[in-house]
């Protein structure tokens, strides 16, 4: 579910905010065709063609293109089929801020699309699509150090974290529900990686996420990470069951009782200020981050929303991402 409070008004935009990330939003760039028959003949490689850049289309001193080139790659470069090229970085009439164009295919198709974003004074974020988002040629270290620090939901999994997947997600979010398996899938084909669950309760469109998140904290607390994710699949299991606050109660206290717990020792640590304050903060820790949708998948700080990834893209991601980190695998 997109955050209430960072909805766009154009969908077109978050599209080019997420096609960074996000191999499905680079579809609308290409034309849509009918697939031809296939020829009798061999026929020439269907490869885009970019046009030679000019020099006169290089004209910012910052960023260069080698940076551009390395900030593409760390997004990009899990994708073996996607092409591009630095077009064009030049000035704007803003000092500091430049525009980048880039120009995008894929492997076996001749259409080609383009995307601009423009870099900001701090050389470290640009904006695109009414998005500001991490830029540089390692974008995500910022980001993997403050997970790092401030990620304390439950965990699972490799006490290390030189792969750590943080996942943000809300109770009451039927996409969250839909995302366990693969948060279950991830724990097995990747042993290795440090898996936290950090609740991002929507309450302005879930009324019942903030109380389901607080019960999350003190059955952790109480019971340790096992019981959590015991509680948590019951919960999401029962999901349909917090569509009223009866329901929740009753959805909330069976789940706790699958976790081994006593309901009602767990639902007076939820109602205290430790409890909210540990809430609050892991809503803080998701805005100052700018993840704005749940769920989203930090994979060592890159953030990546999880609906709609075909699950072997999202496997080569974090594959990419570790071996791009240098982190031990």
């Amino acid at each position: 579910m997109i955050h209430p409070s960072l909805r766009r008004g154009s969908l077109a935009a978050l599209a080019s905010a997420a096609i960074l990330t996000l191999p499905f939003f680079a579809q609308p760039l290409f034309a849509q065709t009918e697939v031809p028959a296939a020829p009798q003949e061999p026929i020439a490689s269907a490869e885009p063609s970019f046009p030679k850049p000019e020099a006169s289309d290089f004209t910012a001193d910052s960023p260069t293109k080698a940076q551009v080139e390395g900030f593409l790659h760390a997004n990009w470069g899990y994708d073996t089929n996607r092409l591009y090229q630095v077009q064009r970085i030049v000035k704007t009439s803003v000092p500091g801020i430049s525009s980048v164009v880039i120009l995008v295919g894929e492997k076996g198709n001749k259409q080609t699309g383009a995307l601009q974003f423009f870099t900001l004074p701090d050389g470290k974020h640009i904006i695109t699509g009414g998005e500001i988002l991490p830029f540089g040629e390692h974008p995500y270290t910022e980001n993997r150090a403050t997970l790092i620090e401030r990620a304390d939901g439950p965990s699972k999994g490799a006490a290390s974290k030189d792969l750590e997947l943080v996942e943000f997600a809300d109770f009451q979010c039927p996409h969250c529900k839909d995302a366990q398996g693969t948060m279950d899938k991830l724990a097995t084909d990747f042993p290795n990686a440090h898996i936290v669950y950090q609740s991002f309760p929507l309450v302005k469109i879930h009324p019942e996420a903030f109380r389901s998140a607080a019960y999350g904290v003190c059955v952790a607390k109480l019971g340790g990470n096992p019981a959590f994710f015991t509680y948590a699949s019951a919960v999401f299991e029962g999901q349909a069951g917090l569509a009223s606050a009866e329901g929740a109660t009753l959805t909330l206290n069976s789940a706790v009782s699958k976790a081994g717990l006593a309901p009602e020792k767990v639902e007076a640590c939820s109602k205290t200020p430790e409890t909210k304050a540990t809430v609050d903060a892991g809503v803080k820790l998701a805005e100052d981050l700018n993840v704005n949708q749940t769920p989203t998948l930090a994979i060592n700080g890159h953030l990546i929303p999880l609906g709609g990834i075909p699950y072997e893209s999202l496997k080569q991601m974090i594959t990419f991402q570790v071996q791009n980190d240098g982190a031990a695998k």
